[in-house]
């Protein structure tokens, strides 16, 4: 049961204490007041500041809000750095400030006035400025002036008022600090063209954007561009910017090209070339020259040497000032992948195998050499007699005469030799014998090399390379020859019409009813070198992730490597490639090889090749080929001098060259006093490969 508490009764309060508790509450009365005071002083400062703004200044806010507007500036990316394979850099954006014309939402542009304005300040025609601008009306933002002076930014910027819509943009150059190094294989960058403007439109492109232009800038375009961004900028009637907003999206830079190119090889080997020019007994009739160094158990292109050379800093500004220069022929172009000559004697080595793999020579065959063949009524000489040869030696001492019958015996033509012009098969008629046998022998020999990667795509990753030719004779004069029909003609019916002559077998033995690149040449070499295992040449080495650096160093990690692709395993019988590698070692190493007095004296022992192949009247195409060590090749080069004389008279050197200098980079067979390091030399930009071309007009 509950109980009913008791309630305490209060006491009264004392007259102290009534005093101390209304001076309280007064003084609580004041704090209150004073705070309700601040209130209403508050609102009422507030009250009228909103009635100043909307009465006094709504005008002002009115045309603001009407006048002001957001503008979204494509900004290019910073394209991708590219460099060797030592980490030095070949290609990268430098900063520069370039004009832009902004289209205005709200407001008047004056064309004909600002034209006039800038076309003072910038030098340019007046009519073609204003037409430009006129252009420039359907996109938001266009490229006025790329590259522009610290004088041309201070008079954007001085006279805005005049320039609605025109503004500084921080932009960047493509620059190759090395100039012509590697000119031809980094290619260049360049306006969209309207060849492919539909092209990169579809792929989201600016009208005004920088594109690769041949070499490793086109070929990886779509790694070294990166991604457009977007620049929101607020914007007044007058077009003059207020506020930069930031990015929406911000620019991605391109990616980072590392390749399997060594810039001091690279230089090393431009500069030789041209001294060996220089020098050369045939200096006036040498147009171009190409060399190509390979790394024999990747593929990876040490060295691209495409002479003349070209600087791609010269595109576009300086054309104008190396017209002259670039008009004149094979400049242009890189002839290492564009310019197939004929191959002379390199060939051999091929055609050899072919041989052995059809029976036609065995290890056991000696050839007398009797200087002269006659096919039919036509005699063909070779150098000199050389007597009595073996398979081998007749590669050591390049024999035309052995290589001649290979091609007439795989073709049928048989009893040919200093007398007697020998012919087709008793009982087989000469038309039926062209259409049926000759064909087979002629199929054999290119279709041998072309195993080889001899007349085919390497599969470089570079654009616009050219396959070799495989040629026969119409009318006394040579065509291209289509191998692939005749094949599969041969297959089906047994027969390939043709207006060929006996004596194209016997070129075809010898290597001048072909036509190859020097990359072929260096693909097939290196194959040899490989025991018939055909590698994919490549330049390209890893990617890394953009990060500014002037040197790529150990500590850089890529975010992608590539390595070795084989092509293809042609299983070549030990033996005959055996044979064919014991040829090629004495031509370098026998007194009597066609390149012993080129590589006289080297510490390292290497295989090789002479080529010398007829051109025209009395010029001659030189063509050497060679791998090195012989016993563990590591690298394999081919090198053509059209006009050069003999194989052995200025490409042999350059190749013997080149392989000097790649082992003395990598501390192998010399002496430490001549070790190498494997930076671009200092001395680069005084040399003549690098002078010479700057120079010229």
């Amino acid at each position: 049961m509950w109980k009913k508490r008791r309630r305490r009764r209060s006491r009264p309060a004392t007259p102290a204490e009534g005093r101390i508790f209304h001076q309280e509450k007064r003084s609580h009365l004041a704090r209150v007041n004073v705070v309700y005071g601040l209130i209403f002083v508050s609102l009422a400062s507030l009250i009228l500041r909103m009635g100043y703004l909307q009465i006094a200044k709504g005008d002002y806010f009115r045309n603001q809000a009407t006048t002001t507007s957001l503008s979204r500036v494509p900004v290019l990316p910073a394209r991708g750095y590219i460099y060797d394979t030592n980490g030095d850099l070949l290609a990268y954006d430098k900063p520069s400030y370039s004009i832009y014309l902004t289209q205005i939402p709200h407001g008047t542009q004056d064309y004909q006035a600002m034209s006039r304005i800038l076309a003072s300040a910038f030098q340019v025609d007046q009519a073609k400025l204003y037409q430009q601008m006129q252009s420039a009306k359907q996109v938001a933002s266009a490229l006025l002036f790329k590259n522009v002076t610290d004088q041309q930014v201070s008079f954007v910027v001085e006279n805005q008022h005049s320039l609605p819509g025109v503004s500084v943009v921080l932009d960047s150059q493509r620059t190759y600090p090395e100039g012509d190094l590697a000119g031809k294989v980094l290619g260049f960058v360049g306006a969209i063209t309207p060849e492919t403007e539909a092209k990169y439109q579809k792929l989201g492109y600016q009208p005004n954007q920088k594109v690769g232009e041949d070499g490793i800038e086109e070929q990886y375009e779509s790694l070294l561009q990166g991604s457009i961004g977007d620049q929101v900028v607020q914007i007044n009637a007058s077009g003059t910017p207020i506020k930069k907003l930031g990015f929406d999206p911000p620019p991605t830079p391109g990616k980072y090209l590392q390749l399997t190119l060594d810039g001091h090889l690279q230089a090393f080997t431009q500069n030789f070339i041209v001294n060996e020019i220089e020098k050369s007994k045939n200096t006036a009739t040498i147009k171009n020259a190409s060399a190509v160094m390979l790394d024999v158990k990747t593929g990876g292109v040490l060295a691209m040497v495409s002479y003349p050379y070209l600087d791609p800093n010269w595109f576009p500004s300086g054309l104008s000032t190396h017209q002259g220069y670039l008009s004149k022929p094979f400049v242009q172009y890189n002839t290492v992948i564009r310019g197939p000559e004929p191959p002379g004697s390199t060939v051999k080595p091929a055609n050899l195998i072919t041989a052995l793999q059809n029976g036609i020579v065995t290890p056991q065959t000696q050839f007398m050499d009797h200087y002269v063949t006659k096919i039919g009524t036509s005699p063909i000489h070779d150098d000199g007699s050389h007597g009595i040869v073996t398979p081998s030696y007749a590669i050591t001492v390049s024999c035309d005469s052995f290589f001649y019958n290979v091609g007439l015996e795989l073709g049928r033509w048989f009893g040919s030799n200093e007398s007697n012009g020998g012919g087709q098969p008793t009982g087989v008629g000469y038309l039926t014998w062209l259409h049926s046998d000759f064909i087979k022998g002629l199929n054999a020999l290119y279709d041998g090399e072309r195993k080889f990667g001899l007349g085919a795509m390497t599969g470089i990753d570079l654009p616009h390379e050219n396959p070799g030719l495989f040629l026969i004779d119409k009318n006394y004069s040579k065509v291209p020859y289509d191998l692939d029909g005749a094949l599969q003609s041969i297959q089906k019916t047994g027969k390939y019409n043709n207006s060929g002559t006996p004596v194209d077998l016997a070129f075809a033995g010898i290597g001048q009813a072909q036509q190859f690149t020097p990359l072929e040449l260096a693909q097939y070499v290196a194959t040899i070198a490989n025991n018939g295992v055909r590698l994919q040449p490549h330049l390209l080495k890893a990617i890394y992730q953009p990060n500014m650096q002037q040197k790529l160093t150990g500590q850089d990690k890529p975010t992608l490597q590539f390595g070795t692709k084989v092509q293809a395993d042609l299983h070549i019988q030990p033996q005959y490639m055996k044979i064919v590698q014991r040829g090629m070692y004495g031509v370098i190493n026998n007194p009597n090889g066609t390149g012993y007095f080129a590589f006289q004296g080297a510490p390292y022992k290497a295989a090789g090749k002479t080529g010398t192949a007829q051109l025209y009247g009395n010029l001659d195409n030189s063509v050497f080929i060679a791998y090195a060590p012989y016993d563990n090749p590591q690298v394999a080069v081919a090198v053509m001098v059209p006009g050069g004389g003999y194989g052995a008279d200025i490409a042999a050197p350059v190749a013997r060259a080149m392989m000097d200098t790649y082992f003395k980079e990598h501390h192998e067979f010399f002496p430490k006093d001549q070790w190498e390091t494997t930076d671009i030399p200092a001395t680069w930009k005084t040399s003549p490969a690098y002078v010479l071309p700057e120079q010229s007009k």
